[in-house]
């Protein structure tokens, strides 16, 4: 397939500290035009912020029918996907699973006949996967910061 017929997606999550303020950034690239998204959390995780960038980069997309190619860091998230983890944790309904809320969000964005996960290195050099993570970390050392409600409730439920 031609790369012009493809959406690449750059995908970065970020956090200061594990949990804490955490943010996403996200390049979508289609011929010649390109948007950039970031979202910033008060409370999260890094992979929670890695899974949500997929998600909501996924999201953004409007022709649901074109081939994407997804770049990210993120071992977690591609892993899931080409080591086929979560086949496994959709057959176990997500008992005991973290960050179940997000994978069943991406369930309904996810298409494996036209989404194509590439590993690429962390920090290295991927000019859009170290643009991705200057967007997550700029987005979380803003003052406006949304709450990552799956993690919040998640971790309220003990006190």
């Amino acid at each position: 397939m031609l790369m012009s017929n493809c959406i690449e997606l750059y995908t970065d999550g970020a956090c200061s500290g594990n949990p804490g303020p955490g943010g996403y950034g996200i390049v979508l690239k289609y011929k010649n035009a390109r948007k950039e998204i970031s979202k910033g959390f008060k409370y999260t995780t890094n992979n929670r912020m890695e899974l949500l960038a997929v998600i909501d980069g996924l999201k953004a997309i409007k022709d649901k029918t074109i081939l994407v190619k997804i770049y990210s860091d993120s071992k977690y998230v591609v892993d899931a996907i080409e080591k086929k983890w979560l086949n496994n944790w959709v057959n176990k309904r997500f008992n005991k699973v973290a960050n179940s809320d997000l994978w069943l969000q991406f369930l309904k964005e996810y298409n494996p006949t036209l989404h194509q996960f590439i590993w690429v290195k962390g920090h290295a050099s991927n000019i859009e996967n170290n643009r991705c993570d200057g967007l997550a970390v700029a987005a979380y050392k803003t003052s406006v910061l949304e709450i990552d409600k799956g993690y919040e409730k998640k971790t309220n439920e003990f006190f």
